[in-house]
């Protein structure tokens, strides 16, 4: 599939973690995902793929001890695609962000950079090999197992989505008044819903940041399975407007996860 008709979509999710086995457990009880070991080249950490409905989705791996010396803590890096990541991560820099990652190449996959938007907001940017073979985007809400929202926690909402907008094509769909947290944008591309942005409030601890919810059939289930394995529930369940309902967790490890349960699906009670 041609990096032009990725520009914009996410598609790929990595958890960088001091504990892959451990995260493992905690992911395929709470998500119902399944693992597979990929065979990464010499000298490269072990790397095991997430899969959903049968297709990987994403993948974890060991934060590497000098990041976790440099004080860096497990998180999920979203990948993003776009038709040439060179020029994308040149543009990235032009409008303020920092370069994490220069582009770099992944043998048959494809190429990447790392960037922290000027906020400060970690994201990926990624260009798929020519003979990468991606599926199509799912029409419609993404299947239960997949992630259905990508949600931004920003110091500067405005700005944030005019950073994206150059850099992805993202457009704003609609908003919603919170009242004093202030408004919640959605953004999108090609009239498709991806998510959301917000301010950040001043008691919210933690700088800009990206999170992923993924879809679930029970988000009760998904909230007990987190605190069977060692997680801790942050915000949840909670309705959010139009009816779905959602929850927020931290890791064992420390990484941030949401997932997300469509309206309609039945759940228990908490």
């Amino acid at each position: 599939m041609s990096g032009e008709n990725d520009r914009g979509r996410f598609v790929w999710y990595d958890l960088m973690t001091t504990d892959p086995e451990a995260a493992k457990a905690f992911y395929t009880a709470v998500a119902g995902w399944g693992t597979h070991a990929w065979d990464t080249t010499p000298g490269m950490p072990p790397y095991t793929m997430w899969t959903a409905n049968e297709k990987p989705i994403g993948g974890v791996v060991k934060l590497p001890d000098e990041a976790v010396a440099g004080g860096e803590r497990p998180h999920w890096l979203a990948y993003v695609g776009v038709p040439d990541v060179d020029a994308t991560t040149a543009r990235a820099r032009e409008l303020g962000a920092t370069v994490m990652v220069e582009p770099r190449d992944i043998p048959t996959v494809g190429r990447y950079s790392v960037l922290a938007d000027p906020q400060g907001a970690t994201i990926a940017a990624f260009t798929p090999a020519p003979t990468s073979q991606r599926p199509p985007e799912p029409e419609g809400m993404p299947p239960v197992g997949e992630f259905s929202w990508h949600e931004l926690i920003t110091s500067d909402a405005d700005a944030a989505l005019a950073f994206y907008g150059d850099l992805f094509g993202w457009e704003k769909i609609s908003d919603f008044d919170m009242g004093e947290m202030g408004l919640y944008q959605m953004y999108g591309r090609n009239g498709k819903t991806l998510g959301g942005m917000f301010k950040k409030p001043a008691e919210m601890p933690g700088p800009p940041a990206w999170l992923y919810y993924a879809r679930v059939a029970d988000v009760n289930a998904a909230i007990e399975a987190a605190r069977r394995q060692g997680g801790q529930v942050i915000n949840g369940p909670m309705e959010v407007p139009g009816g779905d309902l959602i929850a927020t967790f931290m890791d064992p490890q420390g990484g941030m996860f949401a997932v997300h349960q469509s309206k309609g699906a039945t759940s228990a009670a908490p």
